[in-house]
């Protein structure tokens, strides 16, 4: 699943587009790296958010297509 697309099915970011201009703003970094918004997320990757004052350091433990709101909050825990 692309990178932008995961972060707003997690509820990390509220809109698709916004997330897509953080990863080409380099806001996005995952596993120590400047990501782009077509970057395929898998379980395992280490997401840091750097929006806002205060950044924001998850793992993705699963990723699913569609999901309710309170599954939401599973497919990733905070650092």
């Amino acid at each position: 699943m692309r990178l932008d697309k995961f972060l707003k099915i997690s509820r990390l970011i509220k809109r698709r587009t916004v997330a897509n201009e953080a990863c080409d703003a380099g806001k996005i970094v995952v596993n120590g790296n400047i990501s782009r918004a077509s970057y395929g997320v898998k379980p395992g990757d280490v997401i840091e958010i750097k929006i806002g004052s205060s950044p924001l350091k998850v793992r993705v433990n699963e990723v699913l297509e569609h999901v309710n709101k309170q599954h939401a909050e599973k497919l990733y825990e905070i650092i």
